[in-house]
């Protein structure tokens, strides 16, 4: 499980390092996209546009859901694990690190994160 646990935290670094490489491409980056209510997170470990929400972030969060579905496979592959169990397992840790506000979909039902 440790090893698991390891993958999943560098998943979570190389994603971290994916959202900044979008920075130069977008006008608007993840963490504005975010606090501005334009993205939220969902328990599947993909970003999604959160209800009422313009598609200002549309193009942002398809570029950031293709990143992070290519290093999910390959966490997945490496762990014999199922897509779906890893995307779940990042999608807590991403969750850990979201500031307050920030939209979140967990179990199909859009909330902002509480302090």
């Amino acid at each position: 499980m440790k090893k698991i646990q390891r993958m999943v935290i560098k998943g979570v670094a190389a994603l971290s390092l994916l959202g900044c490489t979008t920075l130069s491409a977008f006008a608007l980056d993840k963490e504005t996209a975010r606090a501005k209510g334009l993205a939220g997170e969902v328990d599947n470990g993909l970003m999604a546009i959160p209800p009422g929400a313009s598609e200002e972030a549309k193009e942002l969060i398809i570029t950031i859901n293709n990143g992070r579905r290519a290093e999910y496979a390959k966490i997945a592959a490496t762990n014999n694990l199922p897509f779906d169990t890893v995307g779940t397992m990042m999608a807590e840790k991403i969750y850990e690190r979201l500031p307050a506000g920030t939209w979140v979909q967990q179990k199909g039902v859009w909330v902002q994160k509480k302090p």
